[in-house]
C-alpha cells in the first residue's frame, strides 16, 4: 500500500479543511515547499498537491508555488484542483508534474478525459471522484451533482482511464476512518485502480485499507493524520510499504514517458 502525503494549498499556505468546507480550515504550515521537503525527508515516495484556490476559481492559482515544490524535491508530484482544459494539463506537465487529477471537468466535460488520455497517456491523467452520499461533488466540493460516483468511474474507464482518486467527503479531515465499503465498491464495480482518500486516523485504518489491495485499492492519500502526528512517519512508511515495489507501484517515469507527457 503506497502512502501519499497530501498538501492542500490555499492562499499560498498549507491548510486542511473539514469535509471540504472552506470556512472550516486549519493552517498547518505557511510554506508548502518546506512542507513537501519535510515529507520527502520522512521518506515519502510521491506527493499529492491540491490547489484549493484553483478548485474554486477553475484556474491555476498556485502554479508558481507548485513549480517550486516540483523543483524542490526529487520525487514525483501529482496535482489536482482547477484543472479544466488541456492547456491546464500541459502547463502542469511542462513544469515537471508527473500526474494531473481532473475533477469537475470530468463531470462537466467528460470528453476532456478522453482527449487528455489520448494526448498525454493514461499514466499522466487521473480523475478525482469526490462523493457525497454516492453523488459526485464539483467546484471544490461546493456543489453536488446528480452524477453517481461509480457510474462516472465506469464512464471514465471506457475513455481509457486506469486510475481514480476516490474521496468520501463525509470522512475527509474528520479522523474517523475511511469509508471502506464505498472504496471497495468503487474498485470492484469500475475495474479501475483506486487511490483512497479521506478519513485515515491511524495505523488501523491503513491496515484495513491494505486488505482492499486485491480489489484494486493500491494507495492512500493521508493528510490531517500526518499533520497531527497520529503515527511516526518512518514507522508509517516502513510498515505500510514493506512489500511495495516502489518503481512498479508509482510507475516512475522514464525520460521517454516524461517527454510524451510534457510534449517536450
Amino acid at each position: 500500500m503506497l502512502v501519499i502525503p497530501a498538501i492542500d494549498i490555499k492562499g499560498g499556505q498549507c491548510v486542511r479543511l473539514q469535509q471540504g468546507r472552506f470556512e472550516d480550515e486549519t493552517v498547518y504550515f505557511s510554506d508548502p515547499v518546506k512542507t513537501a521537503q519535510l515529507w520527502r525527508i520522512e521518506n515519502a515516495k510521491i506527493i499529492h498537491l491540491v490547489d484549493l484556490d484553483g478548485a474554486l476559481s477553475g484556474s491555476r492559482e498556485n502554479l508558481s508555488v507548485i513549480e517550486q515544490i516540483v523543483k524542490g524535491i526529487d520525487i514525483p508530484v501529482q496535482v489536482g484542483g482547477g484543472i479544466r482544459t488541456l492547456e491546464d494539463i500541459r502547463s502542469y506537465l511542462s513544469i515537471g508534474v508527473c500526474r494531473v487529477i481532473i475533477g469537475t471537468a470530468a463531470v462537466k466535460n467528460p470528453e476532456l478525459v478522453r482527449q487528455a488520455v489520448s494526448e498525454f497517456g493514461k499514466r499522466c491523467v487521473v480523475v478525482g471522484i469526490d462523493a457525497s452520499n454516492g453523488k459526485v461533488a464539483i467546484k471544490g466540493w461546493t456543489e453536488t451533482s446528480a452524477r453517481d460516483a461509480v457510474d462516472l468511474a465506469c464512464e471514465m474507464k471506457s475513455m481509457g482511464l486506469e486510475r481514480v482518486v476516490f474521496t468520501d467527503i463525509s470522512k475527509d479531515g474528520m479522523l474517523q476512518g475511511p469509508n471502506l465499503e464505498a472504496t471497495k465498491n468503487m474498485a470492484v464495480k469500475s475495474g479501475l485502480k483506486v487511490t483512497a482518500s479521506g478519513g485515515v486516523s491511524g495505523f488501523k485504518d491503513l491496515i484495513a485499507l491494505k486488505e482492499l489491495t486485491p480489489f484494486g485499492v493500491d494507495s492512500v492519500i493521508v493528510g490531517k493524520a500526518l499533520y497531527e502526528n497520529r503515527f511516526p512517519c518512518q514507522s508509517l512508511w516502513r510498515e505500510c510499504e514493506k512489500d511495495l515495489h516502489v518503481e512498479q507501484e508509482i510507475k516512475v517515469f522514464t525520460e521517454h514517458d516524461f517527454k510524451r507527457c510534457s510534449g517536450n
